[in-house]
């Protein structure tokens, strides 16, 4: 029953829970149990508060028997990611100079998530100050993957996607820049969606204007991250990029028939990254799957010239904006943060300037590509999880890996383009270890990326497929 119910789809949950026929003490204790056995094992919930979860769990139940109206995900337990601030609880960043920081205040997503009826279960594992795909830092370790505990489970939302794979939670939150909602999803057999900019509201936010880093959902199926978009999505006055369209928005059912769908196939996106045949072989796989639902699919990509450029750039400058205070305590931080934050102290007011010009070529580029296909179809990683003692792989395909960066090019050439992108279980190796499809829409075109990635998952029943420590 433990099993069952932690297993259960979130949207099933929040059914239950509304007519009363789950208590959320009952979820919310089957939820921290399942913790208390798998996570010494995976390592993904970083600071744990049973009690504060039961009593909140205890109050829900209290209101809801007074009449009161419950939200979309009441009674619905999550643990949040680390470097997401949450008033009165332990946020580190996965970082020893912020080990016993304790916010005042919440950000805008844990703001909608309380108010939508989420129980607070604690803090999700993050690499030090989310920087890098793969989840390890000095304060708490690595994050294991559940499929293979000697692997990585991705990053930066790796604790998140790990608990998710091992039924710790139903829905988790996390964030974006160069694939941090998709590597890690791509690596647990779970989903993981990075929206439009301005779909999602941050607030507060120094850089608020920037579009490369957003924030997002990520769970077991589409269907629950589409409802937990529902809830994180919708305008806010205190962000000026803000999406003005309602979360609701994608509440409903996502249904969809792929037949005359106009797919494009990219395995390695244009010659632009090398990537494992073990992952090719996979994805070639998951791709035909489309043709038999109907879609017509056709090898292509866009141009992505200066999608590099434009990510490294913007990504130096946002790292030297809002970390370089860092480097007062450089022998503290890891040598790839450091290294990261003086890239971006060199740029001039000119690199930036072609950054920009760049990006604007880029988006019109990939706008006309759309004006062919209706979706775009990539890795999300060009690799399967690699060996956990690894700070990242030094080759793909035989192509040596320069930096910490350099492995992700599939996640975050695609962030540059502003595109909505979806990670969806592909499929997986002949060692048995997950690899992620993605799935990018045109701009603003989260809902049909949804769509295409539920009915995808439907078909294949990639997502249904536990990992082995599930069982133990």
């Amino acid at each position: 029953m433990d099993s069952d119910l932690c297993y259960a789809s979130a949207r099933e949950l929040a059914g239950w829970l509304r007519a009363g026929e789950l208590s959320a003490v009952e979820v919310v204790r089957a939820h921290l149990d399942r913790i208390e056995r798998l996570n010494g094992k995976v390592n993904a919930i970083v600071t744990l508060l049973p009690e504060q979860a039961l009593e909140a769990a205890a109050i829900a139940d209290a209101r809801l028997a007074t009449g009161y109206q419950p939200g979309p995900l009441h009674g619905i337990p999550m643990a949040h990611k680390d470097t997401h601030d949450t008033a009165g609880i332990r946020t580190t960043y996965g970082s020893p100079l912020l080990a016993e920081n304790v916010p005042e205040r919440d950000e805008l997503v844990i703001e909608r998530l309380e108010a939508a009826g989420v129980i607070t279960l604690g803090k999700t594992n993050v690499p030090e100050f989310a920087a890098g795909s793969h989840t390890v830092n000095p304060l708490f370790g690595a994050t294991r993957n559940p499929y293979d505990l000697g692997k990585s489970a991705g990053g930066s939302s790796g604790g998140a996607a790990a608990a998710l794979a091992c039924g710790m939670q139903p829905l988790a939150d996390g964030s974006d820049m160069g694939g941090s909602l998709r590597n890690p999803a791509s690596f647990c057999n779970v989903v993981g969606f990075r929206p439009s900019p301005g779909r999602v509201p941050t607030w507060p936010d120094p850089l608020a204007w920037s579009t490369l880093a957003v924030q997002g959902p990520m769970a077991r199926t589409v269907a629950d991250a589409a409802l937990l978009l529902s809830v994180l999505a919708g305008p806010d006055p205190r962000s000026p990029t803000a999406i003005s369209e309602p979360g609701s928005l994608f509440a409903a059912p996502l249904d969809r028939e792929l037949h005359g769908l106009r797919v494009a196939w990219a395995p390695d996106l244009g010659g632009a990254v090398p990537v494992e045949p073990a992952v090719r072989d996979v994805l070639d796989r998951a791709v035909r799957v489309f043709a038999g639902l109907g879609a017509v699919v056709h090898e292509d990509c866009p141009d992505l010239s200066g999608a590099e450029e434009v990510f490294r750039t913007l990504r130096a400058w946002q790292f030297a904006a809002g970390l370089s205070p860092l480097l007062a305590h450089r022998d503290r931080i890891k040598a790839d943060l450091v290294w990261n934050i003086e890239q971006g102290l060199t740029l001039t007011g000119a690199e930036l300037a072609e950054a920009e010009v760049l990006h604007t070529l880029l988006f019109h580029r990939v706008r006309e590509f759309f004006e062919r296909y209706d979706i775009l179809l990539a890795p999300v990683s060009q690799v399967p999880p690699f060996d956990v003692d690894l700070d990242y792989p030094e080759q793909i395909a035989g192509e040596p890996m320069r930096t910490y960066l350099d492995w992700m090019r599939s996640a975050y050439l695609i962030s540059a383009t502003g595109c909505p992108a979806l990670s969806v279980p592909g499929g997986f190796t002949t060692a048995w270890l997950p690899v992620g499809l993605q799935i990018i829409g045109p701009h603003r075109a989260d809902r049909l990326v949804l769509e295409v990635g539920h009915t995808f998952e439907q078909a294949t029943g990639f997502a249904t497929v536990r990992p082995p420590i599930a069982a133990g």
